[in-house]
């Protein structure tokens, strides 16, 4: 029995599974979740803790050095790696996981590993493919104090990162005191900008308010960009902006979401971030929803979609930037191209040969699943792009609907899916849930920008020309 596969039969045990539950609460003594804790101290990161803190230790460590053998990895390689708080939230969130969920394909943390928040729906720019539609605030957007509630909330529920989006977050007024907050408790911070208003000196205040990681969108040459943008001359901000962030030393990604108009122009766009020096270029899906409703025929071909992903995992190889994509069928692209790079969610695994069978427990769509995403009223959904109002911050139990929403359920469960669920790669892929809700309005549909569902993208392509 392989290493992976014993290391699940201990963990599926019942009794590991209900030790670990009962070790997931949140301590009031120690100020962090019981297994963060735990974790700490078995790791060597700290010294001291309540007495159940120190007995949730003896029973966490034999899982971690289980954990480590089966994908080995040394203890020392382990204690490194989670030097960083944010880190041991994120090794938490996976044991809290392992406690609800067990250890299954695809895999589901105890908490989120991601939220997305769009803090404010105020912008600058007016974006034809803007998923939020902004422009101008909501008048019911969560107040400062509501928001600061909000992270205490995600805190204690083990989120490890917060990003803050929008609209265009650098334009809500108290943003810097909200990832000041957010990070103070461990989370690791990042901001999602169309970089039009970074500044050297706006960089500066950034780094000091907590920041660690910015994305900004750039979706083509300056032509291209600027007529998506809607404002003439936002393409050089936006490349000043860039060229900032790299300075003032954050982990830069900047992003492009390809559609018909812009496809032809990644290869520039990929040399332009290699040259600025950025960290990953990111491709993103259109999508149709919010605006991007009124181009609906904007989106590529899933031959377009095929060739491009292509492209991106071949041009991993020999360049200095890390190239991803939020089309779930990255991943199969991969495996079929049988490189040593898989990609994940959000995240190239060098896979090798010992790494290759994650690719089944952490890839494919995160919606629901690793992830949620949070309007500026407080609404929570499955991601950004996917509106379908599950809860409110400021009326539910964030814990318990991350543990019972049935439709995070339902997003979780690979199998269900429609012709997606038949598909060798459904644990790797699944396709995106939010193009298969936009699309047809049921996420368990197929999502139609694959080569493999070809016949619901003619359906699609009929539709639009009647």
């Amino acid at each position: 029995m392989d290493k992976v596969r014993f290391f699940a039969e201990i963990a599926n045990n019942p009794i590991t599974k209900n030790t670990l539950k009962l070790l997931s609460n949140y301590c009031e003594n120690c100020g962090k979740s019981r297994l963060e804790v735990a974790l700490e101290l078995a790791l060597g990161y700290r010294d001291d803790a309540c007495w159940k803190c120190r007995m949730a230790e003896k029973a966490v460590k034999p899982v971690l050095k289980r954990g480590a053998e089966a994908f080995n990895v040394t203890f020392d390689e382990l204690k490194e790696r989670f030097a960083d708080a944010y880190w041991r939230k994120g090794l938490a969130s996976v044991i809290k996981g392992i406690a609800h969920f067990g250890v299954r394909k695809p895999f589901v943390p105890g908490a989120p590993f991601q939220v997305v928040w769009d803090v404010t729906y105020a912008c600058n720019l007016r974006c034809k493919h803007c998923y939020a539609t902004a422009g101008k605030p909501l008048p019911d957007e969560l107040t400062t104090e509501e928001a600061l509630e909000t992270i205490d909330k995600l805190d204690r529920m083990g989120v490890t990162i917060i990003a803050f989006s929008g609209g265009e977050p650098l334009v809500r007024e108290d943003i810097f005191e909200l990832t000041r907050y957010a990070a103070d408790k461990g989370i690791y911070v990042a901001i999602a900008t169309n970089g039009t208003l970074i500044t050297e000196e706006m960089a500066r205040k950034m780094r000091e308010s907590g920041i660690s990681y910015v994305q900004i969108s750039l979706d083509g040459r300056k032509e291209t960009h600027e007529a998506f943008r809607g404002i003439r001359g936002c393409y050089d901000r936006t490349v000043d902006g860039i060229k900032n962030a790299v300075k003032e030393g954050f982990f830069v990604n900047v992003s492009m979401t390809v559609t018909k108009y812009n496809y032809r122009d990644v290869p520039a766009v990929v040399e332009l971030c290699e040259r600025l020096g950025v960290d990953w270029f990111m491709h993103y899906n259109f999508i149709p929803t919010g605006r991007g409703r009124e181009i609906v025929d904007a989106d590529i071909t899933p031959e377009q979609r095929e060739e491009l992903l292509k492209y991106l995992y071949e041009r991993n190889n020999n360049s200095k930037i890390s190239l991803l994509s939020t089309a779930p069928q990255f991943a199969r692209v991969a495996l079929q191209c049988q490189g040593s790079i898989v990609p994940t969610h959000f995240y190239n695994v060098n896979a090798e040969k010992r790494l290759r069978q994650l690719a089944e427990f952490i890839g494919g769509c995160g919606a629901g699943r690793f992830y949620f995403a949070i309007k500026a009223n407080g609404d929570i959904q499955p991601c950004v792009f996917f509106p379908l109002k599950v809860g409110n911050v400021r009326e539910d139990d964030l814990e318990e609907l991350w543990l019972h929403n049935p439709v995070f359920e339902d997003l979780r469960d690979k199998d269900i899916l429609e012709g997606c669920g038949n598909c060798r790669y459904r644990y790797v892929c699944g396709g995106c849930r939010a193009r298969a809700y936009n699309y047809f309005g049921d996420y368990l549909k197929p999502d139609p920008g694959c080569v493999n569902n070809r016949e619901w993208w003619e359906r699609l392509v009929r539709k639009v020309i009647a």
